[in-house]
């Protein structure tokens, strides 16, 4: 981590924001507004502050949304750097929230026009849903002709009309529904889906004790987001969404289906209903309905748990921070580059990408989906909230729902699923969905147990539909995962695929499965046994495997490390003057130490691809020295296993309690293999079940071109890796990317993640270049051909 000033950042200033070198004179400041949406907009409001103060902007808080702009007075006051010091890891907002009638007329908007100008203030960063965003774009219609009569009533003057004639919007959308077009993910909705989780599991545990049916209502009053990936992510017998209402008869359908799982010794049934559920006819359908028809039907022991508000609270999840720190320095760029002729935008995730869209199209269309759902146009509001929801539903479709075997039509192939390298948490998701896609696809599917050298030793066995049934929420490797390679054992393996007549391969695994993927294509010309599809789904903690921005397991471990800072951190709260030096694996890749020191507030992070030495340790104890001397007195550094060979973690806690005697003292913690346990989070179950039920949608669709046709796989594009690149789904042959890999070191040669270095030290108050965004041009939302990424 460079210190102030430190010249070796490695990131170039030929692309850097108008105006950076110098100190800006717009004033600006964020509005924190959300009719229905109290999630976890803190990081969002410190990333605001900080990176506009950074830029030489003065920044101010609006408290209690668009009522405290039309109050005005204390309701609207300057924010300095330690305002948003340790609120990372509170959830809601530390600036509040309120209904305003007034800011719907114009009397209230011209009042707010009136405080906003009194201050100087021409650019808003607005967080809430899209009534919040639709008032701001209201506003600034209206600015220039507010700004007018405020003149002709003698309240500014004009010169105050020319000066502050141009109001620029900038829209962030938080909202634990993810309800709003033109946006992967919303802030906020990541956490919910923990809260979710996490009573699911508590309540899985004494629901199969007890064989009981337990129905789970979850928020969503319009959209059904929360409960479709909620019902993904622990394999719900049946989920109840506003935007896909059941077919008539579905009470029958539903109690066959129930009654069905009990029987293949299922001892429990989890029914997730969202709030605003409807059948075909536009009635709710509510939790107690539902209740009452099992217990009538079917008489099973049922219960009712509405989650409500818990989904809001809590601590928000590192995928949350790191989003919101994201989209709040997107958003400031966006307003430094705004001109008088820009639109009022919104910054959205697409992919893994930061994009700016209109706002007005994305409220327009997230409109059109109630108005869709209205008019009992169901397909069409599915398809509205965008593919990434629809594929969502098609596959929870797919595994929840097992057609009988007089449907499914054979298909003739064996399909093998094994686990290679390090457990990850997710991989059990993964394997699962392949299973249950594979076997839906008429295919027989055969588990390969403790890797290759299993494989090898022919611990094969078919797996069925009921064999993988609540594996979702289980860390580890159930299959057993080895970080052995085929190397050696190729002769074996190829006589067990000769056995089992294996027709096609998923791994499912870290860099060794990538590895291992690249020496069994290598042997094909030895062994014809080899050509045949086989695809690599990434799942390793350290998220190093080419081809993919994301693997399975980093999540879980990314929220591990941040509850472990936010623990450390808060047992410093009584303690001051103190620094903690954190190590985390990834072996010589520095993605967890980099994103983890994104979420969780820290002041350094050492990572292998970012050289540093002695001078930069030395600043960097110089810049905890100052900062002890605010209110703020406790530092949290966190280092990568393999930074370096000879700054070892033991040598920098040396070091720093060396050079801060008198100032500060020092503790350490290595983290360990406690990153690689635990059960899942959200997004490694919804993201594994996911990118494996489209592995074996692609063994599929490989083995049907070749089918009567004779021929082996022998091209490079029937071995690849299938991963997230920035906005798509994309399978990269392994002949591809073994230019792109750094065997040595084990990463990629490229990491996208570098390109978020020069966020984390400038939210730290370190001087760095951050570069504009590639797509800082403002776009339409999304309706090209590609496959999206949608996360």
């Amino acid at each position: 981590m460079g210190a102030p000033g430190f010249p070796g950042s490695g990131f170039s200033r030929s692309r850097q924001i108008p105006g950076w070198s110098e100190p800006t004179a717009r004033k600006w400041m964020g509005v924190f507004r959300r009719m229905r949406t109290w999630s976890r907009m803190n990081a969002a409001v410190r990333a605001v502050v900080r990176m506009g103060i950074y830029t030489g902007a003065k920044v101010y808080f609006i408290y209690e949304g668009y009522q405290g702009m039309v109050d005005g007075g204390n309701n609207i006051m300057e924010a300095n750097w330690e305002s948003v010091s340790s609120i990372l890891q509170v959830g809601g907002t530390i600036i509040g929230s309120a209904r305003c009638k007034a800011f719907r007329t114009r009397e209230g908007r011209l009042k707010a026009a009136h405080n906003l100008v009194q201050l100087g203030i021409t650019n808003l960063c607005v967080i809430g849903g899209d009534g919040s965003l639709t008032g701001a774009n209201i506003f600034r219609g209206e600015w220039s002709m507010l700004l007018e009569e405020l003149a002709r009533d003698g309240k500014i003057s004009k010169e105050d009309v020319q000066k502050y004639g141009h109001l620029n919007i900038v829209g962030m959308v938080g909202s634990i529904d993810n309800d709003f077009c033109g946006t992967d993910m919303t802030i906020g909705t990541d956490s919910a889906l923990h809260r979710i989780i996490e009573v699911v599991d508590a309540i899985m545990t004494t629901a199969q004790s007890h064989q009981r049916t337990f129905v789970l209502e979850v928020m969503g009053r319009h959209c059904g987001y929360l409960a479709l990936v909620s019902a993904l992510a622990c394999g719900a017998d049946w989920v109840f969404l506003p935007e896909s209402p059941p077919e008539e008869g579905w009470q029958e359908t539903m109690c066959i289906k129930l009654s069905e799982n009990r029987a293949r010794k299922k001892r429990l049934n989890i029914i997730i209903v969202c709030e605003g559920a409807i059948d075909t006819q536009n009635k709710p359908i509510t939790s107690e309905q539902i209740r009452e028809l099992v217990v009538k039907q079917l008489g099973y022991d049922t219960r009712v748990t509405i989650l409500g508000h818990v989904q809001r609270g809590g601590t928000p999840s590192a995928f949350d921070r790191i989003l919101a720190s994201r989209m709040g320095v997107e958003a400031v760029v966006a307003l430094l580059q705004a001109t008088p002729e820009t639109p009022a935008c919104v910054v959205s995730l697409n992919g893994n990408q930061a994009v700016r869209l209109p706002l007005m199209e994305c409220v327009q269309m997230t409109q059109g989906v109630q108005k869709a759902m209205d008019e009992r146009r169901f397909s069409n509001a599915v398809q509205l909230r965008g593919r990434s929801f629809e594929g969502n539903l098609s596959i929870y479709k797919q595994l929840a729902i097992k057609k009988p075997d007089s449907q499914i039509t054979k298909s003739g192939f064996n399909v093998a699923v094994i686990n290679v390298g390090a457990p990850a948490a997710g991989m059990n998701a993964a394997v699962r969905s392949a299973v249950r896609v594979g076997i839906s696809e008429g295919h027989k599917m055969f588990a390969i147990y403790d890797g290759f050298e299993g494989f090898a030793k022919g611990q094969i066995k078919e797996i069925g539909w009921s064999d993988v049934g609540g594996w979702t929420g289980q860390g580890g490797s159930i299959l057993g995962t080895k970080r052995i390679l085929p190397g050696k054992y190729l002769e074996d393996i190829a006589a067990q695929i000769r056995t089992h007549s294996i027709n096609a391969l998923l791994i499912i695994g870290g860099f060794e499965g990538y590895l291992g993927l690249l020496e069994l294509s290598a042997a094909r010309g030895k062994h014809e046994e080899f050509c045949v599809p086989m695809v690599m789904v990434p799942a390793t903690v350290s998220n190093n495997v080419p081809g993919s921005d994301f693997s399975i397991g980093a999540d879980t471990a990314l929220n591990t490390i941040t509850d472990t800072c936010d623990r450390i951190k808060q047992s410093a709260s009584g303690t001051k003057r103190r620094v903690f030096i954190i190590e985390t694996m990834g072996g010589y890749c520095g993605y967890l130490a980099n994103m983890g020191a994104l979420a969780a507030g820290a002041d350094a992070a050492y990572i292998f691809e970012e050289p540093f030495d002695i001078r930069d340790l030395q600043s960097n104890v110089e810049h905890l020295t100052e900062k002890m001397k605010t209110c703020i007195q406790r530092g949290l550094v966190i280092r990568n296993e393999n930074c370096n060979e000879n700054y070892t973690t033991d040598f920098i806690y040396q070091l720093y309690s060396e050079e801060g005697k008198g100032v500060f003292d020092c503790r350490k913690n290595v983290l360990g293999h406690m990153q690689q346990g635990g059960a899942p989070s959200p997004f490694d179950r919804n993201f594994g079940t996911k990118i494996s039920a489209r592995a074996m949608q692609w063994i599929t669709g490989k083995l049907k071109e070749a089918q009567g046709k004779g021929r082996k796989f022998v091209n490079d594009d029937s071995v690849c890796v299938l991963g997230i690149c920035q906005r798509n789904l994309l399978f990269q042959p392994v002949a591809e990317l073994k230019e792109k890999t750094d065997f040595e070191h084990r990463i990629p040669k490229e990491q996208w993640w570098l390109k978020l270095r020069p966020l984390m030290k400038i939210l730290a108050k370190y001087k760095a270049s951050y570069e504009v965004s590639d797509m800082s041009q403002l776009e339409h939302v999304h309706t090209g051909p590609e496959e999206p990424a949608a996360i």
